[in-house]
């Protein structure tokens, strides 16, 4: 094997010859939370206690927890790298709180004469260090948890720690991009919200526009109105004709059939359940979810390709009268406040919640005219686009950000202007 001038063969592979083989437990010092009993736990700032942070602490602030100051054992800030000891999903990697931590946290401390915190950051966001921590927490029952003994055998390449900075700063400018795009999208979106709730309810008239709104059912708009295909799990092959999940409807009124997750039928069983395939003349609608809340229920969205479906139970698929209705304008809709209420109000379950296709077709909706229909579809269909791009932009920019990381964390790439 032929090795690059400047690196050197070890035991976990090829890498520049001024770095070092060094272990998680080289490296890294992790101290588990702790917590007082549950009843000193109240529900409100308040003078003389402190935050108890939790996992789910780091996805929103509706659990705020709050315990005395005086019992309070292990604390954060902002800036420490914690870690989720549990899962599902195992290994997250947190920061951006300040508080003390419970049991169901560890702190990742860097001796920072060696490991800088911004690398170390990255290096534990690594998807390969996250696969191994998931395989290994797999072998055991109960509650998936970090094995704290095997992580810190975990090697790495480790550079000098002039050049973990630089590679820090590289990849942090990267989440910065990042970090401003998610800004943009959180923002055009709230504006389009603003906008539909302006414009799908008449509070607002597009100029040129006037006269009364009408009440319509929505069984007075749509037609051929076609139910999912009774699918055993028997019915599905590996290669056939494309079927559609209502998984693939998302919140939000998105059709996303990801690649991974695309199922079949056969050819045969599409063909004597003909009633039960659309193409790219229905609009589709989903009247069952799994999710107790429903989030998805009501929801239509139309075919952005050319292909067939056969649709699943749960997914319903019509033609709408367009002398009466825009079906732009329906999908549209289907996302609004007011909509998503009235399914909220319709549906019916605990577990499995649905809506029978005759209490969707008697769904009251306001409609203006065609004209003003298709004029709002288009304003609010041209915003969509607007995000979407900016959401694809951000996609490739963390694909990029995670190709950096594997080149640059690896020394399989080294950065310009780093004396070496």
């Amino acid at each position: 094997m032929n090795i690059k001038q400047g690196y050197k063969q070890t035991e976990i592979g090829i890498i520049p010859e001024d770095w070092e083989i060094k272990t998680l437990g080289d490296l890294l010092d992790f101290q588990g939370g702790s917590q007082p009993p549950k009843q000193t736990f109240i529900f409100q700032e308040k003078v003389g206690y402190i935050r108890l942070l939790q996992i789910r602490d780091y996805k929103g602030d509706k659990y705020e927890t709050y315990i005395p100051q005086n019992l309070a054992k292990k604390f954060c800030n902002a800036d420490d790298i914690m870690i989720g000891r549990y899962g599902p999903p195992i290994f997250q990697i947190l920061n951006g709180l300040d508080g003390a931590y419970n049991v169901a946290l560890m702190k990742a401390i860097p001796h920072e004469e060696i490991f800088s915190k911004k690398y170390a950051w990255f290096v534990l966001k690594q998807d390969k260090l996250f696969q191994f921590v998931e395989k290994l927490s797999q072998r055991s029952s109960g509650q998936t948890g970090v094995d704290l003994f095997e992580l810190k055998k975990y090697q790495i390449p480790t550079p000098p720690l002039k050049e973990q900075t630089a590679i820090a700063t590289a990849l942090s400018d990267i989440d910065a991009l990042i970090g401003e795009l998610d800004k943009l999208i959180a923002k055009k979106q709230g504006i389009k919200q603003a906008t539909m709730q302006q414009l799908l309810t008449g509070k607002k008239r597009l100029s040129g526009f006037s006269g009364e709104w009408e009440v319509k059912k929505i069984g007075e708009l749509v037609f051929d109105f076609r139910g999912g295909a009774p699918l055993a799990p028997s019915d599905f092959v590996n290669i056939g004709h494309l079927v559609l999940p209502k998984g693939a409807v998302t919140k939000g009124g998105f059709l996303r059939v990801e690649q991974e997750k695309i199922q079949y039928c056969s050819h045969k069983y599409a063909e004597s359940h003909k009633n039960n395939v659309v193409d790219k003349n229905y609009t589709i609608v989903v009247l069952r979810d799994l999710v107790p809340s429903g989030p998805t229920i009501g929801l239509m969205v139309k075919f952005i390709n050319d292909n067939t479906y056969v649709l699943a139970q749960g997914v319903y698929g019509f033609r709408v009268d367009e002398t009466k209705a825009n079906p732009d304008f329906l999908i549209q809709l289907s996302n609004s406040k007011e909509y998503r209420q009235v399914m909220q109000n319709t549906m019916v379950g605990s577990t499995q919640v649905h809506i029978t296709n005759g209490a969707f077709k008697n769904v009251e909706i306001y409609l203006p005219s065609i004209k003003e229909q298709t004029a709002i579809a288009n304003i609010l269909s041209d915003m969509d686009a607007e995000i979407s791009q900016l959401e694809g932009r951000r996609a490739k920019m963390g694909e990029l950000k995670q190709g950096m990381m594997q080149e640059l964390l690896t020394g399989r790439i080294r950065l310009t202007g780093v004396s070496y």
